[in-house]
């Protein structure tokens, strides 16, 4: 898969108010600065497209991106076809109310369990940290949801190789005492780029699906 082209299209208060699910749609989530925004911004090849701040907590709605890839089938076919890319709201550390704080995980568990056109959701995990408690806990709700789920280890720059591979280990082992099956999941850096076209490849893949 090639990313073509790639633009903000409209940030929602709830599920209900979000684009006509009309396309496959990827959604990323994951705690608060853990570099959600550079990674879309690195996915699209675009440093501009997803706003990036320092402070965490800056995401607070629903906010859709329309990605126009190409990319072929099984028979190597060709073509161009549209998806929506979706930044939710990170969970965890963020300097907001309680009340504030639980108004967006509702929102954010609206959305999950009730759009409909929702492929996949990908949670994001800091690779330079051991397993945090509140990553297990957010991917136990996903299972219980029954909502497909990939995994995106991020900062993998930031640390060396070595303890980068540690902690990706001792994450996926950490689910196996919960999951059967564990999700797919990809090593990235995006100041290096390391694992955008294998992510890339396998949006592809699932899309072909849908």
């Amino acid at each position: 898969m090639q990313i073509k082209n790639a633009k903000y299209l409209v940030s929602s208060p709830d599920y209900e108010k979000c684009p006509v699910p009309d396309k496959p749609e990827f959604a990323f989530i994951g705690r608060s600065n853990v570099g959600k925004s550079s990674l879309i911004n690195m996915l699209c090849n675009n440093d501009k497209l997803a706003k990036t701040s320092r402070s965490p907590g800056k995401t607070q709605m629903i906010n859709h991106f329309e990605i126009l890839s190409s990319g072929d089938d099984e028979e190597g076919f060709v073509g161009d076809y549209k998806w929506y890319l979706v930044d939710l709201p990170g969970y965890g550390f963020a300097k907001v109310s309680m009340t504030a704080r639980r108004r967006w995980e509702q929102m954010i568990e609206n959305y999950l369990r009730k759009r409909e056109n929702l492929s996949m959701v990908f949670v994001l995990i800091d690779s330079r940290h051991e397993p945090q408690k509140i990553d297990l806990e957010f991917l136990k709700n996903i299972q219980k949801w029954k909502i497909p789920v990939g995994l995106i280890f991020t900062k993998s720059d930031k640390e060396n190789q070595r303890t980068v591979s540690k902690n990706v280990k001792l994450f996926l082992e950490a689910m196996r005492k919960d999951w059967q099956f564990l999700p797919r999941h990809f090593v990235t850096s995006a100041v290096k780029k390391n694992g955008r076209q294998q992510f890339l490849n396998y949006i592809n893949e699932l899309t072909l699906m849908v």
